[in-house]
């Protein structure tokens, strides 16, 4: 990845697109890919595709990564002008008190804050509670109703975190010892700016390094998949694969109070390989394709499973007559908040098992996924 890129992927992190918003960001990744892909079409859900073709009578792989954040939705202005939302994805009560935001008004861009009842002023017992999100408003400074809709609110308005992307880079130790240095990069909507990202990525790098593929790729940004994988619904009716690679984040479990039994991937150590989730059992001779992949080209990889959740995997293995389905990520903590991390050479071991992939499916391999 070069510097072109990783400029790209902040502006792209930045940029604001909850679920049902996404316009501005599919539009973001058609600009940078086209002209690196054979064709961008759209389906009426919004999904983007970019087909990329490298073999005619090849399979045709499909590489979906969403392209919604979590975010939110105005739902109310009250007579002082404060404003009620409601969540567009899932977001945990505690993380959202004090956290700065954007209201996107069709006359501009509102600053705001998401508040409540100020803790001086609560019972004793009410104060020991953990205030729930309908208790909570957004004060974007106005005093009245009027106020507030003369800056442009109105019901429907979407709402994001107010967070930029910025990176970090830091000493190493591996066992006590001094190993190099590593770049973690702080900011929003990584779940699943990267998967989106990575998906035409690969694209960008097959054109450029003029590298074969036998097959017929076909990166789509879905839409909707923070509020029931919606978008994964439809892609698999616009595209007709015969295979399908997801996109997506994993949780890192390397955080305090988890076990590594609930979440046994680790920032840093690699790309990781979805062996169950809560939506998914993948297609077990892909998988074992993917991990022959990582030993024999020497990709840091790791295996992982989410015992609840899903991706927008759980709606395209079953779509059609069946697709057979993997899902690879890059470990981060604290998604689903307004700052998450990943090492930045997990994103780079990510798309060095893309180029590999891409170059691994051929036709007689995709077959033989299902063969009996």
């Amino acid at each position: 990845m070069d510097k072109d890129s990783w400029k790209f992927l902040r502006t792209l992190c930045d940029m604001p697109g909850p679920s049902g918003f996404e316009l501005e960001v599919t539009r973001a990744l058609k600009g940078y890919v086209e002209g690196y892909c054979d064709r961008a079409y759209s389906d009426k859900l919004g999904n983007t595709m970019f087909e990329k073709v490298g073999s005619k009578d090849g399979p045709v792989v499909l590489l979906a990564g969403h392209a919604d954040e979590c975010g939110f939705i105005i739902t109310g202005v009250n007579p002082q002008g404060y404003l009620a939302f409601s969540q567009l994805g899932g977001w945990h009560d505690q993380v959202l008190l004090g956290q700065r935001v954007l209201v996107h008004t069709r006359e501009g861009v509102v600053n705001g804050v998401i508040a409540c009842k100020p803790p001086h002023l609560m019972e004793p017992e009410e104060a020991k509670k953990v205030i729930t999100k309908d208790k909570m408003f957004i004060d974007v400074g106005a005093s009245s109703k009027e106020e507030a809709e003369a800056m442009g609110v109105r019901l429907g308005d979407a709402v994001t975190p107010d967070s930029k992307m910025f990176t970090v880079v830091k000493q190493a130790f591996r066992e006590g010892k001094p190993a190099g240095k590593r770049t973690i990069a702080f900011g929003k909507a990584f779940d699943n700016r990267l998967g989106a990202f990575a998906s035409v990525e690969l694209l960008k790098v097959l054109k450029k390094r003029d590298i074969k593929h036998p097959n017929k790729l076909v990166a789509a940004a879905t839409v909707q998949e923070e509020v029931g994988l919606r978008g994964a619904k439809t892609v698999a009716a616009s595209v007709n694969p015969d295979v399908a690679i997801v996109l997506d984040v994993d949780i890192a479990g390397d955080v305090p109070g988890i076990d590594p039994l609930q979440a046994p991937a680790r920032m840093g150590e690699g790309v990781s390989i979805t062996v169950y989730d809560g939506t998914m059992i993948p297609n077990q001779p892909l998988k074992e394709l993917v991990i022959s992949i990582c030993e024999k080209k020497n990709i840091p990889h790791q295996l992982a499973y989410v015992v609840r959740g899903g991706t927008d995997g759980g709606s395209i293995h079953t779509s059609l007559t069946g697709v057979p389905t993997i899902v690879i990520g890059v470990p981060t903590r604290h998604i689903h908040s307004h700052v998450g991390l990943f090492d930045t050479a997990d994103l780079e071991s990510y798309m060095m098992l893309l180029v590999e992939l891409a170059k691994a499916l051929d036709r007689s391999t995709v077959d033989s996924l299902t063969s009996v």
